[in-house]
């Protein structure tokens, strides 16, 4: 099992519709600032010791998993979907992560 944080964009960027005042950070206009931003991010969130991949400029990984702002993803061995969580914050509910990987652990045998 390999966990992963995707880094998208910032949702509450100083110059974004919906800024928030605790971040004072501003939309990145390119892959290299997206990259800064992303690295602050996990270390104010204390999560860099979890592998992250962070979505260019184009936003395609965003676009095709609509993870903003947050969301869940289990992807199977088979590298097709086993659960994709509802959209955050009120559609993230790690509870049901949890027992989508149970599940998912039961159907290859490796939950021993």
């Amino acid at each position: 099992m390999q966990f992963f944080v995707v880094y998208i964009r910032e949702a509450h960027a100083v110059d974004s519709p919906s800024p928030l005042t605790l971040v004072l950070i501003e939309d990145p206009t390119s892959d290299a600032e997206r990259q800064q931003v992303a690295k602050t991010c996990l270390a104010t969130l204390e999560i860099e010791n979890i592998p992250a991949v962070v979505d260019k400029m184009d936003d395609a990984v965003n676009q095709a998993y609509q993870g903003w702002p947050d969301r869940l993803y289990l992807v199977g061995k088979d590298g097709k979907l086993a659960y994709a969580g509802g959209r955050g914050p009120f559609g993230f509910h790690p509870e049901e992560l949890e027992a989508a990987i149970k599940a998912e652990l039961k159907k290859s045998g490796s939950d021993k």
